[in-house]
């Protein structure tokens, strides 16, 4: 269509991807996978750079010793190839696309002098491969395990030598050596005697004299790289909770220290210190030796600690499942709330930073509002109550019981902050006055047979529009409450939007079309063809009304002019559906949410 690319600014999430977290090696930038993305941010500036190129999601990203490359594998169907991409850190460029594995992409390391990458297939492929990097072809493979042991699920190169690498799993540990004479790997089963363990992490020691590893049960097993046998393994009684686990202990061993999760004290190993973190840790890694380090949890927050101290500093956080509204409050872009199971947060934009969290557990927030005074943050749940906090401090104000039979699923505000709309799964619309100690029902208009998706206010609060999954938009008069028009199409509308004259209104949802229609007598002014594939969730539109903003399952952010109903930029960088998104007051920010729980911050374009 001859539009632009629309810049990405900041996003958020990750925490499922293990090991997914590491540093660079010039201490100034972190890396991980966000969905089919892998960030690359520095760690004084928080600035992020994106590197877009997997078809689905990464599964395993590392970079070279050298700092030069990063590599990173991705999940595909099964039966397909799954590629890995060669990037240059440096331009941030894609380099190459190998593809031999197929269905997903287990593990990735660089060998010790950057020469070598080395690839481990998922369950579904069960190979190892060497790559000669330079020449970015394979050197030769093998299958990464025995028949008679269980799959391979990590590889780590040797500390010291590009021809030798380690691979492990569920009852397999393999030390590999390299003949690149004959392009072939020879691997070498080590013995651990009479213990089975399903291996989760693996780490070689400096001099490459021993290894260490990690397992499903909570002990650690030491190994002579060169006898291939163990030589130790602890502790006997109580174990570390390597796969749950919520704290990270520094435990110190006979030649190097360690940095392993933990749940509880042991009885061979002296804990020293000890820090909590929130969700079972996912990755650990090195900032600079013994001054820094970062950990990275299942509950999508990293950590920032420090050694001498061992305290921790959470620098990053999100939303672990999907998120189902943003909205910022009246005349501020510096502000934003977003909701999702469990929980409601506000973020602060300039700082890409979690401010506050409010918690309700076991329940799913579908819509949000802040009230226009901004003392209120009003909030839909699916057990059918509307409750209300204060934005400050995250208290509860007030909870409107059973406001809803099926679930509240749509919420808004009157701008006097009087009154609030409803609307909930099973169709109804309700008006509720709310007042300095009590809240009542107001009315309740019953026309919707399905749940209501979107409503939206007037601003001299008289009007209201509705949009449904039932096929209808219904406007109605919120001060004689009655339907004064009705809006019929083919579709599920998840979306509506008045023009800020208000003598307009814009739709969309499952049938892929943006409608323009008159609000005076519901007639279609025109539709325009909003997506090539999948529903359009959301949609917002500028306060002068010359462009809105659309997103939905084509994971794409478009930018459109609205009287040429013209696309003028697209955003790329959503994984998952796109379930809302806004421009923030000024037009200094466009915030879109999605399914896979990812919040990207674009910068609103200069110039059109």
């Amino acid at each position: 269509m001859g539009n632009k690319r629309l810049p990405l600014r900041e996003c958020d999430k990750r925490g499922h991807v293990p090991c997914g977290l590491t540093c660079h090696p010039d201490k100034e930038h972190i890396l991980y996978p966000l969905g089919y993305t892998v960030v690359i941010q520095e760690l004084d500036s928080k600035k992020q750079t994106f590197l877009h190129g997997h078809t689905n999601n990464v599964s395993c990203v590392v970079v070279s010793r050298n700092g030069l490359y990063i590599a990173s594998g991705q999940v595909t169907f099964m039966g397909f190839k799954a590629d890995i991409i060669l990037w240059d850190f440096q331009r941030r460029e894609l380099l190459a696309r190998l593809s031999l594995h197929k269905g997903k992409i287990e593990g990735l390391a660089f060998s010790a002098n950057s020469l070598y990458l080395l690839s481990l297939g998922g369950q579904d492929d069960g190979s190892v491969v060497v790559w000669h990097v330079d020449k970015r072809e394979a050197v030769c493979g093998s299958p990464a395990s025995a028949c008679s042991a269980g799959n391979a699920t990590i590889v780590v190169c040797s500390s010291r030598r590009d021809e030798m690498f380690v691979t492990a799993g569920n009852g397999t540990i393999r030390v590999w050596e390299l003949d690149l004479a004959n392009r072939k790997i020879h691997p070498t089963e080590c013995q651990t005697g009479h213990l089975r363990r399903v291996i989760m992490c693996v780490k070689v020691a400096d001099d490459d004299n021993y290894f260490y590893v990690g397992t499903s049960s909570g002990d650690v097993l030491k190994l002579n790289t060169d006898k291939k046998l163990m030589t130790d393994y602890g502790p006997q009684k109580e174990k570390f909770s390597l796969v749950s686990s919520s704290s990270v202990t520094l435990v110190f061993s006979l030649s190097s220290s360690l940095l392993v999760p933990e749940s509880r004290a042991t009885s061979r190993r002296t804990i020293t210190k000890k820090i909590q973190v929130q969700g079972a840790v996912t990755s650990l890694t090195q900032r600079c030796e013994g001054h820094q380090f970062f950990v990275g949890t299942k509950e999508c927050q990293i950590y920032q600690v420090n050694y001498t101290a061992f305290t921790e500093e959470l620098i990053a956080a999100c939303h672990t499942e999907a998120v189902h509204d943003i909205v910022f409050p009246s005349g501020t872009s510096d502000l934003f709330v977003t909701c999702s199971k469990n929980d409601i947060r506000v973020w602060y934009t300039p700082e890409n930073r979690e401010l506050l969290r409010i918690v309700v557990p076991n329940m799913i927030c579908h819509a949000i509002d802040v009230t226009r005074d901004g003392k209120s943050i009003i909030s839909a749940w699916n057990d059918g109550n509307i409750r209300a906090f204060l934005p400050q401090s995250g208290q509860p104000m007030y909870v409107i019981n059973h406001a809803h039979s099926l679930g509240v699923t749509a919420v808004a505000t009157t701008s006097d902050c009087k009154r609030i709309i409803s609307g909930g799964g099973e169709g109804q619309v309700r008006v509720w006055e709310i007042h300095e100690r009590i809240h009542k029902l107001g009315e309740i208009l019953k026309e919707h047979v399905s749940a209501v998706s979107c409503i939206k206010i007037k601003k001299d609060d008289r009007e209201c529009v509705t949009a449904s999954l039932d096929g209808t938009c219904i406007i109605w008069d919120i001060v004689r409450f009655i339907r004064k028009q009705i809006i019929l199409a083919n579709t599920f509308f998840k979306c509506v939007c008045y023009h800020p004259e208000e003598y307009q209104i814009i739709t969309s949802g499952t049938n892929k079309k943006i409608g323009y229609w008159e609000v005076f007598d519901g007639s279609m002014i025109r539709e325009l063809e909003g997506s090539a594939s999948g529903s359009i969730n959301g949609m917002d539109i500028t306060s002068d009304g010359a462009y809105f903003v659309t997103g939905g399952d084509d994971h794409l952010v478009k930018l459109w002019d609205y009287n040429e109903g013209a696309v003028t930029h697209v955003g790329v960088g959503h994984s998952g559906n796109i379930s809302r998104l806004k421009i923030c007051p000024g037009n200094k920010y466009i915030v879109s949410v999605s399914a896979d729980g990812a919040i990207l911050v674009w910068k609103y374009p200069d110039s059109h």
